[in-house]
C-alpha cells in the first residue's frame, strides 16, 4: 500500500521558466538512469525478494523515496515550463534570433502533447522502458546494479548542475546529490556484508562447473601491457591471477553444413573448387 503525501520531500522551485533546462531534465526522469528507472528498479527488486526482511525493506524504502523524487522532477520541469513563450515557436527565426535559440532547443512535446507538463520520456524524447531495470532475485547482483544506477545518474545530476545558474534548480540538485550519495553508500555496504557470506563472483555455488584452468587468465586482446597490472598476484576471490601476453586459440575453424535450397542462400563458392 502507498499512501501519497501533497508535500514533495525537498523544495523543487525554480527561479525563473527555462524551457530549454526543462528538457535536459528529463533525461533524469525517464532517462535510462532517471529515477524512473531507480523506483521501478526498487520496486521490482523488493517485490521479488523472498525472505532476507532487512534488505527487502531497505530496497523498498529506497524505491518509495525515489518516486517521489520523480514527482520533485517532474514537479520541477513543469514549473520550469512556466510561462514559456511558446506562441513564439513559429515566427521566432524571423522575429526574435534570442527565443529562436532559447525555443530551438525546447522539447515540443512539453507544448504539442503535455501542456507544458513533463513526460515519461527522456531528453531526446525517447519514451521509458521497463527494460531499463534490473531485478533478478540475486541480491548481490541487484545491488551492483543498484550501485551502477546510483553512480550514472549521480553523474547525471553532477552534468546538470554545472548546466543551469538557476538558484532553485541547483538546490534541488544538491538534495538529489547527497540522496545518491547516500544510497551508494548503502548498496555497497549491502553488497559487501553479501560478498562476505557468499563470496564476490555472482552467482556463487557454480565453481565447480567452471573450466578451472582458464578462470583467472587475462588475455592480451590490445596493443601494450598496460593492463598486465590488473592481472598480477592474488585475485579479489582468492585465486591466482595469470598473464597471457597471446591469446590462446582453443577452438577450431567452424565449418557450417549448407542451408536448404529453399532458403535461397549464397551458394558455397569454396566448395565448388
Amino acid at each position: 500500500m502507498f499512501i501519497h503525501k501533497k508535500e514533495l520531500q525537498y523544495h523543487a522551485k525554480p527561479d525563473k521558466s527555462d524551457p530549454l533546462m526543462a528538457r535536459k531534465m528529463q533525461e533524469i526522469l525517464g532517462g535510462q538512469y532517471g529515477e524512473i528507472s531507480v523506483a521501478m528498479q526498487y520496486m521490482f527488486q523488493g517485490w521479488n525478494t523472498r525472505g532476507n526482511g532487512k534488505y527487502k525493506d531497505l530496497i523498498l524504502d529506497t524505491g518509495a523515496e525515489e518516486i517521489g523524487h520523480v514527482e520533485m522532477i517532474a514537479t520541477m520541469i513543469a514549473q520550469l515550463l512556466d510561462d514559456a513563450p511558446v506562441d513564439a515557436q513559429e515566427n521566432a527565426f524571423e522575429s526574435d534570433p534570442t527565443i529562436a535559440a532559447v525555443m530551438g532547443g525546447m522539447d515540443l512535446q512539453h507544448a504539442i502533447v503535455t501542456g507544458l507538463g513533463p513526460t515519461a520520456k527522456d531528453s531526446n524524447g525517447v519514451p521509458w522502458s521497463g527494460s531499463y531495470i534490473t531485478a533478478s532475485g540475486n541480491l548481490l547482483a541487484d545491488f551492483r546494479s543498484n550501485i551502477n544506477a546510483e553512480s550514472q545518474g549521480r553523474l547525471q545530476v553532477a552534468r546538470l548542475y554545472h548546466m543551469t545558474n538557476d538558484a532553485g534548480v541547483r538546490d534541488m540538485l544538491g538534495f538529489l546529490l547527497a540522496r545518491d550519495t547516500m544510497h551508494q553508500n548503502q548498496w555497497i555496504k549491502a553488497a559487501r556484508e553479501l560478498e562476505a557470506v557468499e563470496g564476490i563472483i555472482v552467482p556463487s555455488g557454480v565453481s565447480e562447473w567452471e573450466i578451472q584452468d582458464i578462470n583467472h587468465i587475462l588475455y592480451n586482446f590490445s596493443e601494450g601491457e598496460d593492463s598486465k597490472l590488473f592481472a598480477t598476484g592474488e585475485a579479489p576471490d582468492g585465486g591466482k591471477f595469470i598473464y597471457k601476453d597471446v591469446p590462446e586459440v582453443m577452438g577450431e575453424k567452424p565449418v557450417l553444413k549448407p542451408a536448404p535450397p529453399s532458403l535461397h542462400n549464397t551458394v558455397d563458392m569454396d566448395a565448388k573448387k
